[in-house]
């Protein structure tokens, strides 16, 4: 009965209004700290850009981006997808349904390849994406999703973080963050990634090494400059060992320090 009624269109939109406003509360009574401090110029130049971030600590990315910035993101078509999708019409981002996964069955059954077509025409509409880099329900682990849409559209990919010191850290798969009002906020930037449009698939990995990595220099810098650790760096641990994984660690320790 709660799942029926939790695919309800009218309780989606409910829950979608109620949950915006909650956000947007939290936004307005978050002081914010912006590292680079002209991150709405950088990304300014370079857009359209994709948008890549860690899954569950996504919530005030949406309430406390410019909103003179045009911005679609990617939503689950699984239940609570609806919800989210409510949520983003309100804070004025394009909600795109479909996901990955990892075999083509999954692909074409969560609507990925529909998804990727879609994420394309937006770029090309000069909309910037934004999307989890995730391997679906593995988080922590970034797939080729974000790195495919990339060497197709030929924008580059921004790494962002963004992190509220008072949260509710959940033990969930993806350790997800839900924010607190009146607290200290970061949104951190990465470098921007580009992926060539001939690049192999010995390449493709090496640059997916890249964004793991970028991803997690963002979230613990943005973690630490609110004087929080990072939730989901437990999760790293159980990673698949990577080209990149050296490297990921001494650029992180270099960040947080």
């Amino acid at each position: 009965m709660l799942k029926k009624l939790g695919r309800s269109p009218f309780v989606q939109e409910l829950l979608g209004w109620l949950l915006e406003r909650y956000l947007a509360f939290v936004a307005a009574t978050t002081r914010f700290s912006f590292e680079p401090a002209d991150m709405q110029a950088i990304v300014g130049r370079d857009a359209p850009v994709i948008l890549a971030f860690w899954h569950g600590q996504q919530f005030l990315l949406f309430s406390g981006w410019p909103k003179s910035m045009k911005l679609a993101a990617l939503i689950s078509r699984h239940g609570d997808g609806g919800i989210n999708a409510a949520i983003l019409r309100r804070q004025g981002v394009i909600p795109v349904r479909g996901s990955g996964g990892n075999t083509s069955h999954k692909v074409r059954h969560r609507g990925g390849a529909v998804a990727l077509r879609e994420m394309l025409r937006v770029l090309e509409g000069g909309t910037s994406m934004a999307l989890t880099a995730d391997v679906p329900k593995v988080a922590r682990q970034v797939g080729l999703g974000v790195v495919t849409l990339a060497r197709l559209s030929g924008r580059p990919i921004y790494p962002v973080a963004v992190v509220s010191a008072r949260r509710i850290d959940f033990n969930s798969w993806d350790r997800a963050s839900f924010p607190k009002p009146f607290g200290r906020g970061a949104m951190v930037l990465g470098e921007p990634i580009r992926v060539a449009r001939e690049t192999d698939a010995p390449g493709l990995e090496v640059v997916r090494g890249q964004v793991e990595a970028a991803l997690d220099i963002v979230q613990i810098r943005a973690c630490a400059m609110v004087g929080t650790l990072d939730p989901g760096q437990v999760l790293n641990v159980n990673r698949p060992a990577s080209q990149t994984d050296s490297q990921t660690d001494s650029q992180a320790e270099s960040q947080a320090g």
